[in-house]
């Protein structure tokens, strides 16, 4: 199992997953063209994505989903509440679950968790490949027991360190924007994240990807040393960027 980002932060979101002979995209966020481009930095032609999957409708994860769609012919996968948004409308084949349900996409288990956010039905995602799983864990603005009773046994993980509190308090957004992205329905600080990996096993993890990082309520230092309060060292660690995600990992 491979993993691979094409960007991560607050203008745009896609994750790349590759299972044997199956190859899968989690949220798209990007053009059309831009999607093409970072494709193949990856080395991915975009008509070997079997499906999108989406965890939920703002923009930055699912504005390029409908245009991938329908030019490759890629079924779409989200919840009932994300599709009802309209926001992926004009796909080539939205096909709906709940949240908290399990499917096959090929040599993959796929299973949808529900998170705290400001969307219609927001779900993340475990994928499971021979008895090893990843998760992907950005957008939510709250750790609940639900969210570390799921995510707890990952052998990789994906998980956003979008703020530091003093940074966005301190910064330039509305307080609306502020209240928006600290309060339980927003996104997850450095400390939220520390605090859920001080709750599950990290000495399972071999890959953990700092992602979702703010442009302007982070920075690259703060995350890190957030990081290191629960790591001893980086060696396990990887940055995702807004201009060109990450490069393959590999799980097993």
């Amino acid at each position: 199992m491979q993993f691979a980002s094409l960007g991560s932060g607050s203008k745009g979101n896609a994750t790349v997953v590759r299972a044997g002979d199956t190859l899968v995209l989690i949220d798209c966020g990007f053009s059309l063209r831009e999607t093409r481009r970072r494709l193949n930095r990856l080395g991915i032609l975009p008509e070997e994505v079997e499906a999108i999957l989406v965890t939920h409708e703002h923009s930055d994860h699912s504005s390029g989903v409908a245009a991938l769609s329908r030019e490759y012919r890629i079924p779409v996968y989200l919840t009932h509440g994300t599709s009802l948004s309209g926001r992926c409308d004009g796909s080539f084949d939205l096909r709906t679950f709940n949240c908290e349900d399990s499917f096959a996409l090929g040599e993959l288990l796929v299973k949808a968790i529900t998170v705290p956010h400001d969307a219609a039905e927001p779900c993340q995602y475990l994928l499971n490949w021979h008895s090893h799983t990843l998760g992907i864990l950005t957008d939510l603005g709250s750790i609940t027991p639900h969210v570390v009773d799921n995510f707890s046994t990952c052998h990789s993980l994906i998980l956003e360190f979008n703020h530091d509190r003093v940074m966005l308090q301190n910064g330039d957004y509305p307080q609306h924007l502020k209240r928006r992205v600290g309060g339980d329905w927003g996104h997850l600080s450095n400390e939220q994240a520390v605090d859920f990996l001080r709750q599950i096993d990290v000495t399972r993890l071999r890959h953990l990807v700092v992602a979702h990082v703010s442009d302007q309520n982070n920075s690259h230092e703060r995350a890190q040393d957030a990081v290191l309060s629960v790591f001893n060292s980086l060696d396990r660690v990887t940055f995702a960027g807004q201009r060109a995600g990450f490069d393959w990992l590999t799980l097993i």
